[in-house]
């Protein structure tokens, strides 16, 4: 069973990344195409295999690191990410303030490419959207940073990243049992909650930006100033 800390250290991460209103978006439109269940399940498969194998390769490298070796540099290289990653966020939510285009959204062809896609196509969507979106990167860095702080053994460890993703992944999987379940009303309520979601994407990405940014930030630094002091 994941310890109750380490699932609160885990937790602002996983809804930081869980929050970002964009992704939502593109799966309820995917689902509201024809045969939308498929192909929105085919996209979040995509989303999921690179956080995958990002948890891999990310873990292949802390493990073998040396610089881990030294007491106090896990708990350094945690401090910088998550200073890294609020620094991003608060420029995400600044950039929205000035409705600069957000590096991370994905080009507006997607769009309209989404009614036609299969789901291979949509699979490979997801793949690719989450490989070039550098928060992720860093939202994945910092929890797997924050699990090895934990010390705890490969088989809790892995169950400890799963639980990361299916947390970071919730807002998209809950739409699509939503929709499995009950189709008919699902629709419907998908829908509005789509339209509504369009209308204030920008609104809902500059607090979410701007609470976890300084949520982060202030962390990353607190941790900083603990070690020096």
């Amino acid at each position: 069973m994941l310890p109750t800390t380490l699932f609160l250290d885990l937790l602002p991460l996983m809804l930081g990344a869980a929050l970002a209103p964009l992704w939502l978006v593109i799966v309820l439109l995917i689902l509201q195409s024809r045969r939308g269940l498929g192909k929105a399940i085919a996209f979040v498969l995509g989303i999921t295999l690179v956080r995958l194998f990002q948890g891999w390769l990310f873990g292949m490298v802390l493990g073998q690191a040396e610089v881990f070796s030294e007491s106090n540099a896990p708990q350094l290289v945690m401090a910088l990410l998550l200073m890294a990653l609020g620094l991003m966020l608060l420029i995400s939510a600044c950039k929205s303030l000035i409705h600069a285009p957000d590096p991370d959204a994905p080009p507006p062809k997607l769009f309209q490419q989404i009614d036609q896609a299969k789901p291979l196509k949509l699979l490979g969507m997801g793949l690719m959207l989450t490989t070039i979106a550098p928060k992720l990167w860093v939202f994945t860095l910092a929890a797997l940073g924050i699990i090895r702080e934990a010390n705890l053994d490969r088989a809790a460890a892995l169950q400890a990243y799963l639980v990361y993703i299916l947390g970071a992944q919730s807002l998209l999987i809950l739409p699509l049992l939503f929709y499995a379940a009950v189709p008919g009303p699902a629709s419907g309520f998908l829908r509005m909650a789509n339209e509504w979601l369009t209308k204030n994407q920008r609104i809902i990405g500059l607090v979410v930006s701007l609470l976890f940014g300084t949520v982060f930030f202030w962390k990353g630094w607190s941790s900083l100033w603990a070690m020096g002091a």
